[in-house]
């Protein structure tokens, strides 16, 4: 079922599959050079060091060191005359086996000794050179025979050769080419695997266009970084149609499965074939356990196996704790699982963990994961008992795994105890699926029965989940307060006879049920309305119901944030930082919190902080495919408030992109209003009115802060689009804010629409700016002073905030005004001062907000250099000699600067430019 639900289609862009794009073999080798230009450098300068015999490039098989000994040579041009030996296994055992293509071209008188094959072979190569250096490649040279190292050895004491050599480990060479890498008269140069930036440039060059994260992090995580396997994996996606294109986006439809990928399990299957078959088992114990303890291995394998495989690359042993073993690369692990019939992962199963369940409370998250999907794969065995079960299925969801946690409700039945809080878990895993629907009949499920049978606080967990589930349903959302009002009458019938609960457990009901209603007033956007209560709630202790305290000062942070507050806000969401680091942190309030933080930042100008918290969010393959979107739509959004719309174009349209596939809390819209705001930034009405039409057509309303911006953003699009409307409605929704005390937003909206604003509209935003907090409130409170007083110098005190925010649009706008009124008082050095910054402003941001209202002197490239030089003290005399002009070309520029600048002096032209 599940993987039919997110089959489904949607959104407003062309989506198509993949083209042919990677090429074979040799490419495969080659492409991942596109993010090695700093091994490359290290290599050639190696190669060419007159004191070198070459260079040796170690790493792990498909790293793709043949491909930079290639580049290496192709690098260096025609100067370099070059020959390729490869090493096998049947030539490693016969003499001068790399070599035989060589021997095949000698006379025969020559290859009756040792010592005329070398010096035949000498010869040979000499005059192939004609006066060129001369390079052997040597592919795998750990195989090389004795005979052709020593032939090699020679050709490179006499100088006739230099070698590259490829190899696992410098310590697989030949002993004699080993003792040369020791003595460093042979380089060695060690390819790591490709990091996620890296993957993302190769991605980036290859594909063509925008890479979103989740294509980047997925192909990443699943190869763990190997660029010939990364290669193969995205050939692989491509053909299976996982790889799309979307409105010029590469991005993945599902998950990541190695399931038929051919050279990745070609890959696997050739390293594990030399291991023996004790080693195997291990590998296969690993794939389905994910990992096991080293004492529990060793008791089954003995420790001499388990010190040789971590010797050989393949596995990883914690040094602390329990000393946990896994597989070195994942992605082993899931291709040889792919291979194990039903009846071996039982057998392995019992080799492990015997006949019995583990006991629930010694299992990690990541153990009980593991074990539930061991037991699934074992078809007809018992499924795991309801209580195991149930803890998998929640850690699954705290995994952003949504589609197993559903997986693991299916085996509870309607008689077991977990059955009800199992229908909150599938409901939870519906929303993450974006299928509120199914969430909600998945709830209509328990029944009337069920629910006389449940004690205080299931109840209003079953409430709260109903709740929220209703509130992401169109025409649903308004039923939520009689639903919480109804299970609160309900509530308090159940706990009429305190003697069958205990006072804690009632306490906690009658808060849950309160947090339903927090929850749902800050999804409307009443923040007025429960204020003060969630202030009440914070004043509490947060022990006595640690989750209510927690979930109550988010909603409060936002509350703060939105009323004007903003100090405060941040304030308490570093209080909030702490109490969750102090304990266990769940995905699901981690997601919360991070969500109410970048509020925060985003409306407090903090865009800096916002792109650092989105970069901090942890990037497993299934929180990407999940919440990778929304990373992407929050870096975009605070680069786009910056007034940076470069920057902000990719991460938006990679989120819309996205969001379109796979779609999360009716944010698309977000998505595409925000990319139409940073189109027409950059004064590209094409692309801003097409997203405008798809957020104009988006269906669903999201929570107010969501709307909110989506809205501003659309709005802000229209302006600098010069739709003449839009003041209007952006007036209309300042005043709608203001009647429901949202300050900043308030604020924010107004501070958009007095771009060209009137006396009352700017006494207005500084009312507003009386009733917020921060450096954003002081900058909308000196523009709205300055404006209303014509003051040059409230202006400049402005833009000085926004600087220090980094917010040039911002900037430039107070500075364009004070440059106008600073004219018009005849303010000389105010309106230069102001001039410069502008100047210099047009450098930095795509197009001024606001124009001044008269034309300024703008200096030519010519007279600012000379102006520059002046300014410095440098006499005409010299400047005319250090530019090359006349003396009387410069008194002429200079001139011109002073009558331009209003200065009389040399001096004056000193820190103006």
């Amino acid at each position: 079922m599940s993987a039919e639900l997110l089959s489904r289609g949607g959104g407003g862009a062309a989506r198509a599959a993949a083209p042919d794009l990677v090429g074979g073999p040799s490419d495969r080798q080659t492409w991942s050079l596109l993010a090695r230009s700093q091994d490359l450098s290290r290599a050639t300068k190696h190669l060419e060091s007159p004191e070198s015999y070459g260079v040796v490039l170690t790493g792990e098989r498909g790293i793709g060191k043949s491909g930079l000994a290639r580049a290496v040579i192709s690098s260096l041009g025609p100067k370099i005359h070059s020959l390729q030996l490869r090493n096998t296994v049947a030539n490693g055992q016969t003499p001068y086996g790399c070599l035989g293509f060589l021997l095949a071209r000698l006379p025969s008188e020559a290859v009756s000794s040792p010592t005329g094959i070398l010096h035949a072979i000498t010869t040979l190569i000499r005059t192939e050179a004609a006066g060129r250096q001369t390079v052997f490649i040597v592919d795998n040279a750990g195989g090389m025979d004795p005979m052709s190292t020593g032939v090699l050895l020679n050709l490179m004491a006499t100088g006739t050769a230099k070698v590259i050599a490829t190899v696992q480990r410098s310590s697989d060479l030949p002993a004699d080419f080993h003792r040369l890498v020791l003595e460093e008269q042979l380089g060695e140069v060690h390819l790591n695997t490709l990091s996620e930036e890296q993957t993302k440039q190769v991605l980036g060059s290859v594909l063509g266009h925008y890479v979103s994260s989740t294509l980047v992090g997925s192909l990443h995580s699943a190869v763990g970084g190997n660029p010939m396997l990364l290669h193969a994996l995205l050939d692989q996606q491509r053909h299976s149609g996982n790889l799309v294109l979307n409105d010029s986006v590469w991005t993945l439809r599902d998950r990541i499965k190695l399931e038929g990928a051919t050279v990745v399990e070609d890959f696997v299957r050739s390293r594990l074939a030399r291991e023996p078959q004790a080693n195997r088992t291990v590998v296969e114990v690993l794939a389905c356990a994910q990992r096991a303890t080293l004492v529990d291995l060793a008791a089954i394998f003995g420790t001499e196996v388990l010190v040789e495989m971590e010797e050989s690359g393949l596995l990883n042993v914690d040094r602390n704790g329990e000393h946990w073993v896994s597989l070195r690369d994942a992605y082993v692990g899931e291709v040889v699982r792919g291979w194990l019939s039903t009846r071996r992962r039982r057998e392995l199963r019992l080799m492990l963990l015997g006949p019995k369940e583990p006991e629930l409370g010694g299992l990690a998250p990541q153990d009980l994961l593991s074990y539930a999907a061991w037991m699934h794969a074992c078809e007809d065995e018992p499924s795991p008992s309801p209580a195991h079960a149930l803890a998998a299925g929640r850690a699954a969801l705290d995994d952003y795994d949504p589609n197993f946690a559903i997986q693991c409700t299916l085996s509870l039945d309607p008689k077991d105890p977990e059955w009800v809080p199992g229908q909150r878990l599938r409901s939870a895993a519906y929303l993450m699926l974006d299928l509120p629907l199914h969430a909600a009949q998945a709830l209509d499920e328990v029944s009337e029965a069920h629910i006389t049978a449940l004690d205080p606080m299931e109840f209003a967990e079953v409430t709260a989940a109903k709740c929220q589930a209703m509130t992401w349903i169109d025409g649903r959302s308004a039923m939520v307060p009689g639903v919480i009002a109804a299970a609160g009458e309900t509530l308090e019938a159940m706990v009429s006879n305190p003697e069958k609960y205990p006072p804690e457990m009632i306490t906690r009901a009658r808060n849950r049920l309160l947090l339903c209603n927090y929850e749902y007033q800050t999804y409307m956007g009443e923040y007025a309305t429960v204020a003060e209560d969630l202030e009440e709630e914070l004043a509490k202790d947060p022990a006595m119901d640690r989750e209510h305290w927690l979930k109550s000062a988010f909603c409060l942070i936002e509350a703060r944030c939105v009323m004007g507050r903003e100090l405060e806000a941040q304030q308490l969401a570093r209080t909030v930082s702490r109490q969750l680091g102090n304990n266990d942190r769940p995905a699901q309030l981690e997601e919360s919190f991070a969500r109410q933080a970048f509020g925060v930042l985003l409306l407090s100008g903090q865009w800096r902080k916002c792109i650092e918290l989105m970069r901090r969010t942890p990037s497993t393959p299934s929180r990407l495919q999940y919440r990778g979107a929304i990373t992407e739509l929050g870096v975009g959004l605070a680069y786009a408030y910056a007034g940076k719309p470069s920057c902000a174009i990719e991460p938006l349209r990679s989120a819309a992109a996205q969001l379109e596939l796979r779609p999360a809390m009716n944010m698309v819209k977000v998505a595409y209003a925000a990319t139409a705001f940073a189109y027409a930034q950059l004064g590209n009405s094409l692309e801003a009115g097409r997203y405008l039409d798809l957020y104009r057509t988006c269906r669903g309303v999201g929570t107010y802060f969501s709307e909110s911006v989506a809205e501003f953003c659309a709005e802000m699009a229209g302006r600098w689009m010069g739709d003449p409307d839009v003041k209007q409605r952006l007036l209309a929704r300042v005043h709608q804010d203001v009647a429901k005390q949202r300050f900043t937003t308030a604020g924010i909206c107004l501070f958009g629409a007095t771009v060209e604003g009137t006396d009352a509209e700017y006494r207005l935003l500084q009312e507003i700016a009386e009733n917020r907090q921060g450096p954003l409130a002081e900058i909308s409170r000196d523009l709205a002073r300055g404006s209303l007083n014509r003051s040059s110098r409230t202006l400049l005190a402005a833009a000085d905030a926004a600087a220090a925010l980094d917010l040039l649009v911002v900037e430039a706008r107070c500075v364009a005004i004070a440059l106008d009124f600073a004219r018009d008082a005849g303010e000389t050095t105010a309106a230069r001062t102001a001039q410069l910054r502008l100047e210099r402003l047009e450098q930095s941001v795509s197009a001024l907000p606001i124009q001044p209202r008269s034309d300024a002197p703008v200096l030519t490239e010519r007279e600012r250099q000379i102006a520059k030089l002046a300014g410095k003290g440098v006499s005409n005399r010299e400047i005319a000699m250090d530019i090359g002009v006349s003396v009387r070309t410069v008194e002429g520029h200079l001139y011109q600067v002073f009558t331009k600048l209003g200065v009389s002096s040399r001096g004056e032209l000193n820190g103006l430019l």
